[in-house]
């Protein structure tokens, strides 16, 4: 069950709001009586509630907005009770004072915003302890293992247990909380109003993660990077899952660089099936590989990673997938080429990281002549040695004519829209441009090049084509190509509209 939490300054705000949820299928709310300014009405609130409810009245020191009386706190938990409430939250250093009375149950938590607690089990068992009907957890992840010891507590409680890591490296707990065996997770009705860190929007839990079909059996995959909050990947793949009916999700790790091998060592205990890997993971990941396709091999590279028993098989789709994305669009304007040339004789990549790579290794392999230029000199001129072409210094870019440009640096993503990494006046009509950028789609360059009448390639077509190639490896059938374009180009338009 997905718990959605009210924050409001007035009761009637508070009250409509929770209708609202009911409305749209929402089941169990949680009322944050700390949010409201003023006298607050807990009869007013309970009376006819549309649904059952969870009452929290949280201090500043656990995260909340309470700033009166410690007793008044507590009287007005206390007459939560008396009216009522399906459910009340009380600290695990108030719970003992708070005595049960009628119907209500007890949630009984404990908060910590700087760490996970070393050892969880002592700290299960004093709460459980405590009269509870339900013990929850929540802390802050600074490692991806606590994310891991937090979701095998859950599944070694016989209390029902709510284990939850806040923060970004947190997420999958509020995901997989479910599949562990926790009674229920949280989640806010607007992004714009997250009442906790890591927290996760009502409807992307239930309609692109699937909350509540999430099972045991059902198979983990997910996106390995840092940061990884901006990634789309979620999006696509789980609208891919849910339009072939396989049991699977697909989420987001945040991993530090320093922390990878321990994550990757720790694959089996989530259990994991797949991973798409990005930034800054491309090339660490291959200390862990033991089979690799000859792509992987010859770029040093990988951004997917499959694990069968103790195999971890590792692949890179990036560079298959650019020179699709290149030659179908060279092939729409009926331009020379076959399986071997691509109709263009030179192109200067722009870049140096993983898809640098990967986008130079594939047009060299189809006997295009590549120039590799970055802003730091010996990145290009390393890449350049491995692929074996050329490098020029970044103020050189524009000094020889090229067939093509690709952009494969952040340079014009959103939000720095207003960017581009190749000079407008340096365009010229017959070339090919292709920006690897896929949010936004039509980027500075894109726009300006297509103003002047260059053939063009976005980064949609990649993002979506090396999303396709993982899911082939990974589920053994062909992807729903529509679907994945349509989530990725609507992922897109939401990540440009304010908060």
């Amino acid at each position: 069950m997905i718990c959605v939490g009210i924050g409001r300054g007035r009761h009637r705000h508070m009250l409509a709001e929770h209708k609202h949820l009911v409305d749209n299928g929402v089941e169990l709310v949680e009322l944050r009586l700390d949010y409201i300014q003023g006298e607050v009405q807990v009869k007013r609130l309970l009376k006819d509630r549309p649904g059952p409810v969870i009452v929290t009245c949280r201090r500043k020191s656990d995260g909340g907005r309470w700033e009166h009386s410690e007793d008044a706190r507590l009287r007005l938990l206390r007459t939560a009770i008396v009216e009522g409430a399906d459910y009340v939250d009380l600290e695990d250093d108030v719970a003992a004072g708070v005595p049960r009375y009628g119907t209500t149950k007890r949630i009984v938590s404990h908060h910590d915003f700087q760490k996970t607690p070393a050892d969880l089990t002592i700290l299960h068992n004093k709460l459980a302890a405590m009269d509870a009907d339900i013990v929850k957890v929540a802390a802050m992840a600074n490692h991806p293992t606590d994310n891991l010891r937090m979701l095998q507590m859950i599944v070694a409680s016989k209390v029902p247990t709510i284990g939850l890591c806040m923060g970004d490296i947190g997420v999958p707990t509020r995901i997989l909380a479910g599949r562990c065996g926790a009674p229920l997770t949280y989640a806010t009705f607007n992004d714009d109003r997250v009442l906790a860190p890591g927290q996760i929007g009502w409807r992307q839990m239930r309609d692109m993660y699937r909350y509540d079909s999430i099972t045991p059996a059902t198979r983990i995959y997910g996106v390995v990077a840092d940061p990884v909050g901006h990634s789309l990947s979620p999006m696509v793949h789980n609208a891919a899952l849910a339009a072939a009916g396989i049991d699977a999700v697909y989420i987001p790790f945040r991993v530090p660089a320093e922390q990878i091998d321990e994550f990757l060592t720790n694959a089996s205990r989530w259990p994991l099936s797949g991973l798409s890997v990005t930034l800054p993971h491309k090339e660490a990941v291959l200390r862990h590989a033991t089979v690799t396709d000859p792509l992987v091999t010859s770029i040093g590279a990988a951004n997917t990673l499959t694990f069968t028993g103790d195999q971890v098989a590792a692949a890179n789709t990036d560079a298959t997938a650019a020179i699709e994305s290149l030659a179908a669009a060279l092939r729409s304007d009926d331009a020379a080429q076959n399986e071997e040339g691509l109709g263009v004789k030179t192109a200067l990549v722009l870049g140096a990281g993983g898809a640098a790579r990967a986008v130079a290794f594939g047009l060299k392999k189809r006997g295009v002549e590549v120039t590799v230029t970055s802003r730091t000199l010996d990145r290009a001129k390393a890449i350049a040695a491995e692929v074996g072409c050329k490098s020029v210094e970044w103020a050189s870019r524009h000094r020889m004519p090229y067939d093509c440009i690709v952009n494969a640096t952040p340079v014009g993503m959103h939000p720095n829209v207003d960017e581009s990494p190749y000079d407008k006046e340096h365009l010229r009509p017959y070339m090919v441009v292709f920006d690897t950028v896929y949010n936004p789609e039509n980027t500075l360059l894109i726009k300006e090049a297509r103003g002047v009448g260059c053939r063009t390639v976005t980064g949609v077509d990649m993002f979506v084509r090396q999303a396709a190639i993982q899911f082939r490896i990974w589920h053994g059938q062909e992807p729903p190509l529509d679907v994945m374009r349509d989530a990725l180009k609507r992922a897109t338009a939401s990540a440009k509209q304010p908060s």
